[in-house]
C-alpha cells in the first residue's frame, strides 16, 4: 500500500478494498458495490488534490498528535464518515506536519473542523463535540 491509498474493509461484505486518497469518483466495494467510507490523510503538498478537488463534500479535521480532545473526537468523525459513505469524505490534517495549511486556515485551536464543498469552506468549528452534535452540524451545513 502506498502512502496515497488505504486498505478499507467493506462494512457490508467484509472485502478489503484499496481506496485512493484522491479520485474523480467515490470509492465503492469491488465485491458488493456499496459505498465505502473515505477517510484519508493530507499534508501541505497533497491537500489540493485530496480535499479541494473532491467529488463529495469534505470534512477536514485539523488535529495534532499531542492534543487530547483531538484523540477524543477522532472516533466520532470516523463514525460520521462511515455513516455518510458516498456522501462525505473525511480528510485528516496533522497541523504540525502541515504548517502551510495551519497558517492558511488560521488554526488557533485544535481540533478545528472545516466543511468544504468544491474547495470552498462552508463552515468552521473549533473544539471537540459529541457525535450527535457533529451530525447536526454537518447535516445543517450541507443541506
Amino acid at each position: 500500500m502506498s502512502d496515497n491509498a488505504r486498505i478499507v474493509t467493506c462494512p457490508h461484505c467484509g472485502r478489503k478494498n484499496r481506496v485512493p486518497s484522491a479520485a474523480a469518483g467515490k470509492p465503492r466495494c469491488a465485491q458488493c458495490r456499496q459505498w465505502l467510507p473515505w477517510i484519508v490523510d493530507a499534508r501541505d503538498d497533497s491537500f489540493a488534490d485530496v480535499a479541494e478537488k473532491s467529488s463529495v463534500p469534505v470534512l477536514v479535521d485539523l488535529w495534532a498528535t499531542w492534543c487530547g480532545p483531538c484523540r477524543t473526537v477522532s472516533p466520532a468523525l470516523e463514525q460520521l464518515a462511515r455513516e455518510r459513505a458516498g456522501r462525505l469524505k473525511l480528510v485528516k490534517v496533522d497541523v504540525d506536519a502541515a504548517p502551510a495549511l495551519s497558517q492558511r486556515f488560521a488554526v488557533r485551536a485544535v481540533p478545528t473542523l472545516l466543511l468544504l464543498r468544491n474547495g470552498r469552506v462552508l463552515a468552521r468549528q473549533s473544539g471537540a463535540a459529541p457525535l450527535p452534535a457533529l451530525r447536526t452540524w454537518v447535516d445543517d451545513t450541507l443541506n
